[in-house]
């Protein structure tokens, strides 16, 4: 008996002294640091961390200092970076968009783009062909380019989903957006189908942004992965219209923009010819260009092969020489808070006790544009996927007051969602659905490249309902200050109006979450009836 005494005390001490070390990491996460670490990263001596800029070289620089401060290893290999190979396009020229007799302006009534990495792109009297929401899903039964030959022609295209815009719950996923109505699918399509411009029509609520939105992150540089990364078609020249100048095409074409988006809105509709030809042109410097996403590891001391990653981009929008007054995109919400938050939370592991499997940490680049950065890592993961036990994904952290709750954007698509649901209990808070599932938060940030090759991935913070009255009010001063700057300029650290506080509590969640995936065997998966979970099931066999 005094045998088994003794064994129980050296049991309690051991648990209680890493019980203390828990407490201990997840205190660690203080605003004190936090604050420099944003305040250092969205100042206009990094100007706005565009991608291939000596903004880049700094937050390198930054990052690596700091995981190297902090004790962790390099995350690839002997490097604390992985290259990603980019190809920049900046327009140097370009025409207004002509559409029969009518011209619109480049900036207020229309964008344009090219992908084809050509110095001159040009469409000229393309027909016009409004193809719906351009989606091709057999799934739902869906095609909107049946029975037409869109090869060579322009095709117009809705924003969203048939779901969001009936609110029917039994038609792809109702008012939750699928990738269908994800811009970027419209462009794949578009091109899958043969058309030599595609051009959306830009209106605020099915997008879930203003056109200020699409008008600053289409200026500048434009970056895309090489085509040997990608092997996809493009379309010669990607646009986005305003709602106004649409209108006014339909209502030159002698057709109701109204009757048939209803008409697009169900099954079974047939494109329409616009009858009006459109002409338009982009003079393009063409670079290549490299840029990198960093990765620090701490290894696990069980099963150092088996990964839980954190991914946060550390790239925005850089500055705007042809802007007067403010040019620098600090893009301090989009993302400092979320590169940050990297740091953060490997601070607050390497004070814990070691946890059984490895914790890496990637900033990834280039999301931007587009998600290249973890698009690069996807394809080529320094990680097995079938390795990589599932991901926490830190994109804008919530700054706007305390909440009694958390929010999962795409709830119950993961099983990595049980993990966050316990770690979210220490501080009272359950999980909920995003209240916007329309916007397809999903599919708008880094963990997306992952989920598509079937690795579980989690994205959430802040949430639906506020602590106290207080944190009320401030979190409308927020929403309002988020709303107006998200993409502009004036995303610049603002100590005066966020809570850091809120940011802490979400910081110290999402560590526990990987804390307590990182000390046990579990592999989660997706759920049934989740568009990654098959995905997942080949990856493990």
């Amino acid at each position: 008996m005094k045998h088994l005494a003794i064994a129980s005390l050296t049991f309690v001490s051991t648990l209680s002294f890493a019980q203390t070390a828990f407490e201990h990491a997840y205190q660690s996460i203080d605003k004190e640091t936090y604050t420099t670490h944003i305040k250092t990263l969205s100042s206009d001596e990094f100007g706005g961390r565009a991608p291939a800029s000596e903004g880049e070289e700094k937050t390198i620089d930054y990052l690596t200092q700091h995981f190297k401060s902090l004790g962790l290893q390099p995350g690839n290999g002997n490097s604390f970076t992985q290259e990603v190979p980019l190809v920049s396009i900046t327009a140097t020229a370009k025409t207004d968009l002509t559409i029969g007799d009518l011209s619109f302006k480049y900036g207020s009534d229309f964008v344009v783009n090219s992908a084809t990495l050509n110095e001159k792109v040009s469409i000229k009297n393309s027909e016009l062909i409004f193809v719906g929401y351009g989606v091709v899903a057999p799934e739902y039964n869906w095609n909107d380019y049946a029975g037409i030959d869109v090869k060579g022609k322009t095709v117009v295209i809705l924003v969203n989903d048939p779901g969001y815009a009936t609110q029917n719950p039994q038609l792809f996923n109702g008012n939750a957006m699928t990738y269908y109505g994800r811009w970027t699918y419209k462009y794949e399509e578009a091109a899958r189908q043969g058309a030599a411009a595609a051009i959306i029509v830009h209106e605020t609520a099915p997008a879930s942004y203003g056109w200020n939105v699409v008008e600053s992150s289409w200026s500048g540089a434009q970056f895309h992965l090489p085509t040997s990364e990608t092997n996809a078609k493009v379309v010669d020249l990607e646009m986005w219209l305003t709602e106004a100048a649409t209108r006014s095409v339909f209502e030159k074409a002698g057709l109701n923009f109204d009757l048939l988006k209803q008409q697009a809105m169900k099954p079974g509709f047939k494109p329409v010819a616009i009858n009006l030809k459109a002409s338009a042109a982009i003079e393009s410097k063409i670079a290549h260009s490299k840029s990198y996403n960093i990765m620090a590891t701490i290894p696990g001391k069980k099963a150092p092969d088996e990964h839980i990653l954190y991914t946060a981009h550390w790239d925005h929008l850089g500055t705007d020489t042809a802007k007067e007054g403010d040019q620098i995109y600090n893009g301090a919400l989009d993302n400092a808070t979320g590169t940050a938050a990297l740091l953060m939370i490997a601070k607050a592991f390497k004070t814990a006790a070691p946890t059984d499997r490895s914790i890496t940490f990637v900033a990834v680049a280039a999301e931007e544009q587009g998600l290249l950065g973890s698009k690069y890592y996807a394809a080529h993961p320094v990680v097995p996927l079938n390795k990589t036990v599932g991901v926490i994904n830190m994109d804008s952290v919530n700054v706007s007051g305390l909440k009694k709750n958390m929010t999962v954007v795409g709830f119950n698509k993961s099983e990595l969602q049980n993990y966050l649901e316990q770690a979210a209990k220490r501080q009272n808070r359950e999980l909920v659905a995003e209240a916007k599932p329309e916007r397809g938060g999903f599919y708008r940030s880094d963990h997306f490249s992952l989920a598509k090759k079937g690795v579980p991935a989690i994205y959430a913070g802040g949430g639906s309902e506020a602590s106290n009255e207080e944190q009320a009010k401030l979190a409308e001063k927020v929403s309002a200050h988020t709303s107006r700057c998200y993409h502009n300029l004036c995303d610049e650290f603002r100590p005066d109006i966020w809570s850091l506080e809120s940011a802490i509590a979400d910081l110290q969640v999402f560590f526990e979450t990987g804390f307590i995936l990182g000390n046990t065997s579990d592999w989660p998966n997706y759920y049934e009836g989740t568009e990654f979970k098959a995905i997942r099931d080949a990856s493990m066999k």
